[in-house]
């Protein structure tokens, strides 16, 4: 047997036996002429999560495929995420950035969400949405997770596990095109270079028109990685992530209502543009680096080393809507915006290092999976920030008058009518120049203990020590905060029959908050998690599912006080209801299933110096709904000897609080509706086309407040061919 086979087998046993829980591929090649058949498996684990069967784990989980996303259309984070109804949209900063809600809590309003990349935190910092050109897969990890991964949402973790080497020499080039003017190329292609060391190169361009007036948007990325098989115990892998994007700052449509009116939605088009196409587009861009090194000592233990540095810009100029209050004219003639302009110019670095090891021993009768590792991590979030905003309206003068006054100062624009260019635009001013600094170094431990054949018990801790540093450039100003927490989690599992489990979980979570200094003591959102679940594999393992409830408490919100410093004093539970079922319905019928009920409020009443008002207890939280169903169905047959591939899916999502100051302002329910189909015409080309919002209903995904909501896309085709070679 020659050297590539013997130790592609030798490295698969292990990957296969102990590192099933990251991704590993198996190709069958011919026979050599002794009649062995020659395999090559490349496996490397993901950190943190160690090696559990699906019924073993005790939390839930949902884990989303390179082929769920494939018939989904998933292009982006957002819409996979839209596969889970545990996961809620939420204000996404005029297009820039991935924001969401994890079983109704989101972390903070002022960043984007974070999210994992192969376990490194990669949501930290300003590089766009993020595109899944690159990704193998997208994992729901519901519930607090600071145990293991450290600091993050409080209510649960995303980690994208990103496309590697293979060692198979395969490639596609995916060519797409489709409404307002949109045409997408992708490549995806692998190949060993040497029998130890192969590369893979993934990248993508996009340039796109929008059903929204004048936004046009490109962008642009590339993922090569490389993998060296060192011996046969050995494994490194290298991943750069390059990514730029240009697309302008849109923060959507307006509710309209005369002062003390009820705001209404659907006043003016869903194309309607309200900012200044002068302004350019936004720009954005991501440089990162992954390294990771994975040593097997034998079949039962293994180190991972890794390190991660990724840098993140943005900057642009940006004309948006204005509040309603004293400025804003749209409250007093139900006609005239009054916007603001604002520049930004973001830069943000995370780096960390991290060292794993994870293995299996056996105490007496109890034999125990254990994890244990150590992580340090520093994040620089440096923000120049310049404002140009309009005068207070005097509410003692006529409206007219008043708006021939001020109609360029406000930067005013007619909503019914508008008009482009009409005013100069303003020349911001300084506003905010600070660089905060975090860095923290963690310990942590995870034990999961078999008592028995059916019954598992799993514990573990996460201790923290980290420091912030806020240097406030424009008043001179340097301030510090320092923190150190223990997060436990604990967790029984049981398993009544082969393809049924029972558990219960609890576990703590906490989040550093930006602004903390010595001085306001701004301790760290915190948040408490219980959940109990029924896990099932049916069809022999073909068709899985969780059906869980769960209970999350948090404190420590962020928020400001009446003098605009942050401050934290917000509390808020969620309790409720999720069902996640996949698979195999028949041998051509294939099923996702998410449905999730939320119910996320408020504990204490607490002041609002954003908008001034009173947030009463018992208020509901912003953009999570009651109810959220994703369904998707895939039939597979053929057509004149060919596979067809036919797809429905349907999500549905409740209506919710749109404006968290104004209990009163909600966004309406939706149900859109896609169907697609893809055939494969040979093996070296398949075609997809797709219809979304099929019924083009009217709908809105999310707002910030009632001048600040994101209206969804009307109905849209897509047209794909996929060449394989």
């Amino acid at each position: 047997m020659n050297k590539q086979v013997t130790q592609a087998l030798m490295l698969g046993s292990v990957a296969i036996s102990f590192f099933n829980c990251g991704f590993v591929n198996a190709q069958s090649n011919d026979k050599t002429e002794q009649g062995i058949e020659t395999v090559t498996v490349i496996g490397m684990r993901q950190a943190y999560q160690g090696d559990f069967a699906e019924l073993e784990i005790p939390q839930a989980e949902l884990k989303i495929d390179s082929q769920v996303l494939q018939d989904a259309g998933a292009l982006d984070l957002v819409q996979a995420l839209d596969l889970s109804a545990s996961v809620a949209r939420q204000n996404n900063f005029g297009g820039l950035w991935n924001s969401f809600a994890i079983r109704g809590f989101v972390g903070d309003e002022n960043l984007p969400s974070n999210y994992l990349v192969n376990g490194f935190n990669a949501g930290r910092g300003f590089g766009g949405a993020r595109d899944l050109s690159g990704i193998e897969s997208v994992e729901v990890l519901k519930g607090p997770r600071a145990a293991l991964f450290g600091r993050g949402e409080p209510g649960g973790t995303i980690n994208l596990v990103t496309k590697r080497p293979t060692f198979e020499r395969e490639g596609e080039i995916r060519l797409s095109a489709g409404s307002f003017d949109t045409y997408r190329t992708d490549l995806d292609w692998t190949s060993p270079l040497t029998d130890d060391v192969a590369v893979r190169i993934v990248g993508f361009y996009e340039d796109a028109g929008s059903f929204r007036d004048t936004i046009e948007s490109t962008k642009q990325g590339l993922s090569p990685s490389l993998t060296w098989r060192v011996n046969q115990q050995s494994q490194l892998t290298y991943e750069l992530e390059y990514s730029h994007q240009e697309t302008p700052f849109d923060r959507g449509v307006v509710a309209v209502g005369l002062e003390g009116e009820e705001k209404k939605l659907g006043v003016i088009p869903q194309s309607r543009f309200l900012g200044e196409p002068d302004d350019g587009p936004m720009k954005a861009d991501v440089l990162g680096h992954q390294l990771e090194f994975q040593h097997d000592f034998n079949d039962n233990w293994s180190a991972l080393l890794g390190f991660n540095s990724r840098d993140t810009s943005l900057e642009g100029n940006a004309t948006e809507n204005g509040f309603y209050g004293s400025r804003q004219f749209l409250q007093l003639d139900g006609e005239h915006l009054t916007r603001f302009r604002r520049y930004r110019d973001y830069d943000a670095r995370y780096q960390v290092l991290r060292a794993e090891i994870s293995g299996l021993f056996s105490t007496a009768a109890i034999q125990h999976r254990l994890i244990i590792g150590v992580d340090a991590d520093k994040f620089e979030n440096d923000q120049v920030f310049l404002r140009a905003r309009g005068e207070k309206i005097d509410d003692s003068k006529p409206v007219e008058d008043e708006l021939d006054r001020l109609a360029e100062t406000n930067q005013v624009i007619n909503i019914f009518d508008p008009v482009y260019g009409a005013y100069p635009l303003p020349v911001p001013q300084p506003n905010t120049d600070r660089l905060e600094t975090q860095e923290s170094l963690g310990f942590y431990i995870q034990d999961q203990m078999s008592l028995t054949n059916k019954l598992d018990v799993r514990i573990g801790a996460r201790f923290d020590d980290y420091q912030q540093e806020l240097d406030n450039r424009r008043s001179g100003e340097v301030d510090q905060y320092s923190e150190t927490r223990v997060s436990p989690q604990f967790g029984v599992v049981y398993k009544a029959t082969d393809a049924i489990s029972v558990y219960s979980a609890y576990g703590e979570n906490f989040r550093p908050l930006s602004g903390a200094t010595s001085s306001n003591n701004l301790e760290p959102n915190q948040s408490t998690s219980t959940e109990i679940g029924i896990k099932f594999a049916l069809n022999d393992g073909a068709l899985q599912g969780t059906v869980a409830v769960f209970d999350v408490q948090q404190s420590n919100i962020s928020t400001v006080d009446a003098d605009f410093n942050a401050t934290a004093i917000g509390e808020a539970e969620s309790q409720g209801l999720e069902v996640d079922i996949n698979g195999q319905l028949t041998n051509t019928l294939n099923l996702w299933l998410s449905y999730a009920y939320t119910d996320a409020k408020t504990k204490n009443a607490f002041y609002d110096a954003n908008f001034g008002v009173e947030v009463p207890a018992g208020a509901e939280l912003l953009n999570i709904p009651e109810n959220q169903l994703s369904l998707q169905l895939v039939k597979q047959t053929q057509l004149i000897g060919k596979d067809l591939d036919l797809i429905a899916g349907v999500i549905y999502v409740d209506d919710r609080n749109g404006f968290f100051s104004d209990q009163d302002f909600r966004l309406p329910s939706y149900t859109t509706t896609r169907i697609a189909a893809n055939y494969r015409l040979s093996e070296l080309l398949e075609l997809s086309a797709e219809v979304n919002n099929v019924f083009d209903e009217t709908y809105y995904t999310n707002s910030f407040a009632d001048v600040w909501v994101q209206p969804g896309a009307p109905r849209n085709v897509l047209l794909s061919a996929r060449f394989s070679f």
